[in-house]
């Protein structure tokens, strides 16, 4: 429709929102406005929803067919120093 002020599939309407939980998002989140604030939540609410759903569904494993495919990105030998740490003089205590 020409001369409407937002894209089709924004809707402009009144709600009744808890002012403080309002400002804890806009405080989270950082952003500036009321109105980006609750997109940002809503988003979030679809985003954790469709996680949670890739999750139940799982990726066809038991937990114990997991434990044999996961490869360790740090086995604990590449957290070893390859030298030994600097002396460190200990100050006399006073």
């Amino acid at each position: 429709m020409a001369g409407m002020p937002y894209p089709a599939r924004i809707m402009k309407m009144t709600m009744h929102i808890n002012e403080d939980i309002l400002a804890e998002v806009m405080r989270i989140t950082g952003v500036p406005s009321k109105t980006r604030a609750v997109e940002v939540a809503l988003s979030e609410m679809v985003r954790k929803h469709r996680f949670k759903e890739i999750a139940n569904a799982g990726i066809g494993l038991t937990a114990e067919e997991l434990k044999h495919v996961w490869e360790d990105p740090f086995p604990e030998d590449s957290l070893k120093v390859a030298e030994d740490p600097p002396h460190v003089r200990k100050r006399p205590r006073r």
